[in-house]
């Protein structure tokens, strides 16, 4: 890759906006099969809610435990095998890691339907129906599968664009990444739906309209992704992983690269900060007028908007700023919004636009954040480090999922979103700083 200067600082000189990487046909490959693959993410937990309530509910039962058993299964491999992941991601060719994933993922979910059909009626486990444990067990796999493709795609990204580009192609993924989830909380049931009659009609069955769209869209994943062409080695490494040791690895590099290791605690604190927000928009529904706590969805929503379009500016106009400014405006504007979220809690269009706003200044923080972590990982290390990345990151997630509900409950609506608008502010902050005093040495 040509040389892309630096800042002096460690930095890579960003250049060009958008059109350098939409004329990058490996990199175009990548971010359609992102397109597809995150789509079917998304709207796989909308499938499985739409699988409980037509198989396994009944009127005067209601279907949140089984749907808690079907999160509990989805968040289980994110935790127990992110890290592991990324060891075999960094020894094994990381398009073929994408294809295969995406395209188990689709036979996975267009296996359903039949397996449900022979299932019917059998109990093995007593007041357990067999096709609820085969819908936990094909969900356990889909998300373990997931850990295996999330990070052999976010290490493909450096090796096929060159390093001054990086911050306009993640501007891309993450724009991407939460139009995704808009379209998910926003569209998916309708869209399963109107497949369902669409299959119907076609004489394919009632219920099975909903599969060809997820397993059809991650099968198009990988098909689009044999399209790329990375310079990787097409064989497997014969070496057997030393799993443990090479985990041990990628922690022993956090810890020696402040950059890095900087990058992932503001993006664990961003992340950690959307969670609990995911939590406090179902009560920030209820005390607004004008909308109902189911509609909570639109909150996200405008979040997820918010950050399309701060990816969109960072795409843009984020060279002419290094990364930790921008992390540090970011994080200013997050606590500015989060300030007004507390304030503004009985007018709903200011709690739209503020969650807006909550997002905009969002992504000035994510996509730097992880720019830097592709820009300064070496190759040999990119999926170990993206695999821990996505471990702590599960792990960082549950404990506001868990929290936020309840310190909403004893400390009010206000002074949580106080307390987030504190802990944004200290993470910008202590970026910042570490940055300057190691610039300073």
């Amino acid at each position: 890759m040509p040389d892309s200067g630096g800042t002096g600082n460690g930095e890579i000189v960003a250049e060009g906006g958008f059109a350098p990487v939409l004329k990058n046909r490996n990199f175009l490959a990548l971010w359609g099969g992102q397109v597809f693959s995150q789509l079917a993410d998304k709207v796989y937990l909308v499938l499985a809610i739409a699988l409980i309530a037509n198989h396994f509910g009944s009127e005067d039962q209601t279907i949140s435990g089984w749907v808690s058993a079907v999160m509990i299964s989805f968040t289980i491999p994110a935790v127990v095998f992110g890290s592991l992941a990324g060891v075999f991601v960094d020894r094994w060719p990381k398009k073929w890691v994408m294809v295969a994933t995406n395209l188990l993922r689709g036979g996975l979910v267009l296996a359903m339907p039949f397996l449900l059909w022979i299932s019917q009626g059998w109990a093995p486990l007593g007041t357990l129906p067999l096709g609820f444990c085969i819908l936990l067990g094909i969900t356990f796999l889909v998300s373990t599968l997931t850990q295996f493709f999330a990070p052999a795609e976010q290490a493909t990204i450096p090796l096929i664009v060159e390093p001054r580009h990086l911050l306009s192609a993640n501007s891309l993924y993450t724009m991407t990444m939460m139009a995704s989830v808009i379209v998910g909380f926003a569209v998916g049931e309708p869209v399963l739906g109107i497949a369902d009659a669409i299959a119907a009609n076609f004489g394919l069955g009632v219920d099975i309209g909903k599969e060809l769209v997820v397993g059809g869209s991650y099968a198009i994943a990988g098909l689009v992704l044999l399209l790329i062409k990375t310079g990787e080695n097409t064989s497997i490494e014969h070496e057997s992983p030393h799993v443990w040791q090479d985990v041990r690895d990628g922690v022993s590099y956090l810890r020696s690269n402040k950059n890095v290791r900087n990058a992932l605690i503001q993006l664990i604190i961003l992340f950690s900060i959307f969670a609990a927000l995911s939590v406090l928009a179902v009560r920030l529904a209820t005390v607004l007028p004008g909308i109902r706590a189911s509609q909570f969805g639109f909150l996200l929503a405008a979040g997820g908007l918010g950050m399309a379009f701060g990816a969109t500016i960072v795409g843009h106009a984020g060279r002419k700023f290094s990364h930790t400014q921008l992390s540090l405006y970011g994080s200013m504007g997050m606590a500015a919004s989060l300030v007004g979220l507390g304030i503004f809690t009985h007018s709903l269009w200011l709690s739209l636009l503020l969650t807006t706003c909550l997002g905009t200044f969002a992504a000035l923080v994510a996509v730097p954040m992880q720019t830097t972590i592709q820009a300064e990982t070496p190759d040999q290390m990119r999926g170990k480090v993206f695999g821990l990345q996505n471990n702590v990151i599960n792990i960082a997630l549950s404990l506001p999922l868990a929290l936020a509900g309840v310190a909403e409950t004893i400390l009010g609506l206000q002074t949580v979103f106080l307390g987030l608008a504190a802990i944004a502010i200290a993470g910008g902050v202590l970026t910042w700083y570490i940055s300057r005093t190691g610039n300073e040495k």
